[in-house]
């Protein structure tokens, strides 16, 4: 009679991650490890709790109340600095790999050391390009015609260890940073999920899944080419202001990579005028512009309100004074009588 072979133990995955982007990863993760998937969730390791909103109570981040909703047995850590308390906290889940989506901290080599596996890290670019922080808003920028989501291993440098998995996404020029977000959520959770399964896979039936698996991670990937590498900087307030000497693609592109923070805006009769939603037009053949750029020059029945730029005619289908509710751009012509003609700016 043949002995039965030891079950493997499932890999335990400690989820690093924040906002919203990265719930989708928390929920898959969460789904699969209840199902028996060869993995499962040791815990969440997410930011502290912060004010939120106007009553400026501090709320959970989206991580945080997503786990408490879907798996509330499960321990969130909640660390203001990963020092020496936050290491003992972290060790004493016990996991084997830790798994990364927007956390937004630096992981050093004494927490690292804790990982039998190591870490991972999802990254909604096309790795090496666009490193950092807001890889998603820069291919809106660059207007690129694809764009993706790499796992990488975690390494010293910001976004440089080797390509765990990678999946192209084309780009059809109307996305804003807020639905291809979304989309790259949804992706990375999917992809995660699958190498994570590829892990246990690899760990076959040992009883320590984490050594064999360790040894088969090993073997996987490729180093990313540094030399390719481009960076994205962080985001802040005063990037959303228009400028109009711009071409109209260009201030498109802001438009929609700056939505749903910290939205694009210029100036009008002394107050902040958010532009929401508009439409870049092609130059008129010949000539030169009629105005100066952000001269508003009337309506298109069909496009919007009509703005001169650099290059181009920008049609703004959707505005918003500041402590005002957005209007389309009928509704703000009826408050706003005297607004053709007007520059901008």
């Amino acid at each position: 009679m043949t002995a039965a072979k030891p079950a493997a133990l499932p890999i335990r995955v400690l989820f690093a991650g924040s906002p919203a982007i990265a719930v989708p990863a928390l929920e898959a993760l969460a789904a699969a490890g209840a199902a028996g998937e060869g993995f499962a969730l040791a815990g969440l390791l997410t930011n502290p709790d912060s004010p939120r909103g106007r009553s400026g109570r501090p709320e959970p981040t989206d991580c945080a109340a997503a786990l408490a909703r879907i798996a509330p047995e499960i321990p969130a850590l909640k660390p203001e600095r990963l020092d020496g308390a936050a290491r003992e906290r972290i060790a004493a889940l016990g996991a084997d790999i830790l798994a990364s989506f927007a956390y937004g901290r630096i992981f050093g080599p004494r927490l690292l050391a804790l990982f039998p596996l190591g870490g991972i890290n999802v990254h909604p670019s096309l790795l090496p390009k666009y490193r950092g922080p807001t890889p998603i808003q820069a291919a809106i920028l660059g207007m690129e015609a694809e764009t993706g989501v790499t796992i990488q291993r975690l390494a010293a440098e910001m976004d440089s260890g080797d390509i765990l998995a990678q999946e192209k996404m084309l780009l059809g020029g109307r996305e804003t940073a807020q639905g291809l977000g979304e989309a790259a959520a949804q992706k990375g959770a999917a992809m995660l999920a699958a190498l994570l399964r590829e892990m246990a896979a690899l760990a076959g039936t040992a009883p320590d899944a984490a050594a064999p698996a360790a040894a088969a991670l090993a073997g996987l990937g490729r180093a990313q080419d540094h030399g390719a590498a481009t960076y994205c900087p962080l985001i802040s307030k005063g990037d959303g202001l228009i400028d109009w000497s711009m071409g109209a693609r260009e201030i498109d592109a802001r438009i929609r990579a700056y939505a749903p923070w910290p939205l694009c805006w210029t100036e009008h009769g002394g107050q902040r005028l958010f532009i929401l939603k508009a439409e870049p037009l092609e130059p008129a053949p010949g000539g030169a512009p009629p105005a100066p750029p952000g001269t508003v020059l009337g309506k298109d029945a069909n496009k919007g309100i009509l703005v001169q730029t650099g290059d181009g005619v920008l049609a703004a289908g959707e505005l918003q004074y500041r402590s005002k509710k957005a209007l389309g751009w009928k509704a703000f012509l009826n408050g706003a009588r005297n607004f053709m003609n007007e520059r901008l700016g």
